[in-house]
C-alpha cells in the first residue's frame, strides 16, 4: 500500500487528485470542530453514552458531540439513496425509466435524491434537536426552545449534510475513491486517537498494579484481534470467482476464453454504511417523542429494539446488513443487463445457455455470494457489538466492528482506484511510445 502511495504521488496527475481530497476531507474536518449557533454543545456530553451519539458520531465523525454544522454527517443522503434505489424496482414508473436511460437518467435520479436528502435532513435535524433537548438537564438549547429555534438549526444542519453531500461528490469526480466513504472513512480516522487514548487511560493510568497488568493482556488481546479481523477482512474482500467465458468469435486481445470476475463480497462496504445510517431514522423520530411518551410501553419496547446497546437492537442492525448485502448485490450487478453486454459481445458462460437461461445463473450464483458476503458482513459488525453488550465493554469497541468494516474495505477500494490510474497511465505511456516509433 505504501509503494503503492509513493509510486501514485510521483505522478503530477494522481497527486493532484489525492491532495484535493486531502483539501476537501480537511474542510470537512474543520466544519466538524464548528457548532450551531445558538446551542449549547456541552449539555449533550453526558449524553455520549447513549446509542444514538456513539452511533452518529461513526458517520459524522464526531460531529455530533460537538453538535456541529455537519452533525448529521452524510446521513439523508444515504438513507435517501436507499429509498430511490427501492423506487426503481419497479414502484415508481418514472424511476424504471429513468435507470434505463444511462448518464441522462442518472443525472435525473440524483436530483431526486437530493431532493429528499433535504426533506430527510431537515426532518432528522428537528428531530435529534428535540430529543437532546428532552434528553439533556440543563437544556440543549441556549434560548428559549421555540418553534423558530428548532426551524433555524434545522436550516443549518440541512445545509451542512447539503454542503457535505456535494463535497462528496466533488471527490468522487475530481479525487480519489468514493466521496460519501472517503467523507466517512475520514471521519473514522479522526476519531482513533482518542479512542486510543480512552482505552489507554481505563486500563493502564487507572487502577492498581494488578489492574494494570489486566489492563495491559487486554490491550494485547484487542491489537491481536485487530489484526487478525483486519488480515480476514482484507482477505474475504479481495476474494474472487471467476466464471469461465467463451468467445463466439475471436476478440483482439483477449483470445477465446476468458472470465468474468465476481468479489465474493459484492456489495462491499455499502451494507453496512446503508444498515448504519437506516437504523438512526426510528431513534431519530423516538427521540422527538420522548418528552411525551417515554413512560409508554410501546416507546419503551421500539426504544430497546432501536437501541444499539442491547441484544435486540445488535440483531436488528445485522439483519439490516444482511438484507442490504443482497439488495446491493443485485444493484451493483445486474444480472439482466450482464446477460444482455455478454450477448452482444459475442460471448457466453461455458455451459449456460445465452439470454435468459445465462440471467438465471447469474441470479443463482448472486444469491450464493451474497449468502457468505452477508454472513462474513454480519459477523464482523455482530461479534464485537455483543461483546460490548455483554462483559460490558465500552460502546467504542461495540462500534469498532462497523468501523473496522468501513476503514479496510475503503482503504482496499482506494488502493485498487490507485493501482488503476497508474496502470492506466503504464497503458498510455506504452501506446504513446509505439505511435512515436511508427
Amino acid at each position: 500500500m505504501l509503494k503503492t502511495l509513493i509510486n501514485a504521488l510521483k505522478v503530477k496527475e494522481i497527486r493532484n487528485k489525492i491532495l484535493f481530497t486531502l483539501g476537501v476531507l480537511l474542510v470537512y474536518r474543520l466544519g466538524a470542530q464548528i457548532s450551531v449557533p445558538g446551542v449549547n454543545a456541552g449539555a449533550i456530553a453526558g449524553l455520549s453514552k447513549g446509542g444514538l451519539v456513539p452511533l452518529f458520531d461513526t458517520v459524522s465523525g464526531g460531529g455530533l458531540a460537538q453538535y456541529s454544522i455537519f452533525s448529521m454527517g452524510v446521513s439523508p443522503y444515504i438513507t435517501a439513496q436507499i429509498v430511490v434505489q427501492l423506487l426503481q424496482m419497479d414502484i415508481v414508473p418514472k424511476f424504471v425509466e429513468w435507470s434505463k436511460q444511462g448518464e441522462v437518467g442518472r443525472r435525473k435520479l440524483n436530483q431526486w435524491t437530493r431532493y429528499l436528502t433535504i426533506f430527510l435532513g431537515f426532518f432528522q435535524a428537528i428531530g435529534i434537536t428535540a430529543g437532546f433537548q428532552a434528553l439533556s438537564q440543563n437544556g440543549l438549547l441556549t434560548s428559549a426552545p421555540t418553534a423558530m429555534t428548532y426551524v433555524q438549526i434545522g436550516i443549518i444542519l440541512t445545509g451542512g449534510t447539503m454542503l457535505l453531500t456535494w463535497m462528496g461528490e466533488q471527490i468522487t469526480d475530481k479525487g480519489i475513491g468514493n466521496g460519501v466513504s472517503m467523507i466517512i472513512f475520514a471521519g473514522i480516522i479522526a476519531r482513533l486517537p482518542s479512542g486510543f487514548y480512552s482505552l489507554i487511560n481505563d486500563n493502564l493510568l487507572r487502577g492498581e498494579t494488578s489492574d494494570h497488568i489486566k489492563g495491559a493482556f487486554f490491550l494485547l488481546a484487542l491489537i491481536v484481534l485487530i489484526l487478525i479481523v483486519v488480515t480476514f477482512v482484507t482477505w474475504v474482500q479481495q476474494a474472487n470467482y471467476k466464471i469461465p467465458i467463451q468467445y463466439t468469435r475471436r476478440v483482439a486481445a483477449t483470445g477465446s476464453e476468458s472470465y468474468l470476475p465476481l468479489k465474493i463480497n459484492v456489495a462491499g462496504v455499502i451494507p453496512v454504511i446503508f444498515a448504519s445510517s437506516f437504523i438512526v431514522t426510528p431513534q431519530t423520530i423516538l427521540m422527538g417523542l420522548q418528552s411525551k411518551f417515554q413512560d409508554a410501553g410501546w416507546y419503551q419496547t421500539l426504544s430497546n429494539i432501536f437501541n444499539m446497546q442491547t441484544t435486540v437492537g445488535t440483531i436488528i442492525y445485522t439483519v439490516l446488513i444482511v438484507v442490504f448485502t443482497f439488495f446491493y448485490a443485485f444493484v451493483q450487478v445486474n444480472p439482466e443487463k450482464v446477460a444482455e453486454n455478454l450477448t452482444k459481445q459475442g460471448s457466453y458462460i461455458i455451459g449456460v445457455w445465452p439470454g435468459k437461461e445465462t440471467e438465471k445463473y447469474l441470479s443463482a450464483l448472486l444469491i450464493r455470494l451474497s449468502t457468505v458476503g452477508a454472513l462474513f458482513l454480519g459477523l464482523v459488525a455482530l461479534m464485537p457489538q455483543l461483546a460490548a453488550n455483554i462483559w460490558g465493554l465500552p460502546q467504542s469497541i461495540g462500534l469498532g466492528g462497523t468501523s473496522l468494516l468501513i476503514v479496510v474495505m475503503t482503504a482496499i477500494e482506494l488502493v485498487r482506484q490507485l493501482n488503476g490510474l497508474l496502470m492506466k497511465r503504464e497503458y498510455v505511456g506504452f501506446i504513446q511510445g509505439d505511435l512515436t516509433k511508427d
